[in-house]
């Protein structure tokens, strides 16, 4: 399993601080945009080929465990 400061990098200087990819300057919230509109995963690997597939595949764990945590609320309320 990955660190998460592996996967992700969090930096003011890049794109504003929002969360990227390490290694690009491609938002994690690409990728759920992505799935979301309907596209796979490997056409947004196609797409932003700066992006691993370990890396994308490592970020939707990370979202999962997050969603399905019996602190879900808690969580959200901190980030809010």
């Amino acid at each position: 399993m990955h660190h998460l400061n592996e996967i992700i990098t969090i930096n003011p200087e890049i794109l504003g601080g929002q969360p990227v990819f390490k290694g690009s300057r491609v938002t994690v919230e690409s990728l759920f945009d992505y799935l979301e509109s309907g596209e796979t995963l490997d056409a947004f690997l196609e797409n932003f080929p700066t992006v691993q597939r370990d890396q994308a595949l490592a970020v939707m764990v990370i979202a999962a465990k997050l969603m399905s945590s019996k602190n879900l609320i808690d969580l959200y309320e901190t980030a809010a």
